[in-house]
């Protein structure tokens, strides 16, 4: 593959537990109903803590604070070109805003258990949404800091004289 510039997807998730169920959003996604965490891409210019906050909002009308990296995945397609690198929060809930619209191609949010995730009915959007919640289960927990954003600083010309 000379000459070819790899770019992978780099998408958050939010993990977001209540009574041992899970927030889940049922989507529409390559022509067929699934089911995955708040999640989306990070956009230019935005920080992991912003997007997994904007996309958790946009998504499922959940304010959500993230207070841990359950993990960082990367995942191809079988059959695809396109590579994921997903990076899954864990936090809190803080409120919900009924009212407000959901994104294009969500259908509605829900509240499922890690028995009712395994169902061979359901359709996963990728076996991220499994392994993320498996991982949030099995206790992976990663500290915030684990993440550093670096800004360039501004480039400033010297005066000549």
């Amino acid at each position: 593959m000379t000459g070819m510039t790899w770019k992978p997807d780099v998408t958050v998730a939010a993990i977001a537990e209540r009574d041992g169920k899970f927030l889940l959003v049922e989507e529409r996604a390559g022509g067929r109903v699934v089911v995955n965490q708040p999640a989306g891409h990070l956009e230019d210019g935005e920080t992991f803590l912003q997007a997994i906050v904007r996309e958790t909002l946009e998504e499922t009308a959940w304010h959500f604070e993230p207070r841990v990296v359950v993990g960082v995945y990367v995942w191809r397609p079988e059959h695809s070109p396109r590579t994921f690198l997903r990076v899954a929060f864990a936090g809190e809930l803080l409120g919900h805003e009924p009212g407000r619209p959901l994104d294009r191609g969500i259908l509605r949010t829900c509240w499922m258990t890690r028995a009712e995730l395994a169902s061979p009915r359901l359709r996963l959007r990728s076996p991220l949404v499994s392994q993320c919640v498996d991982d949030y289960l099995a206790g992976k927990r990663h500290p915030l800091s684990l993440i550093t954003h670096l800004v360039a600083a501004p480039v400033t010309l010297a005066a000549s004289g």
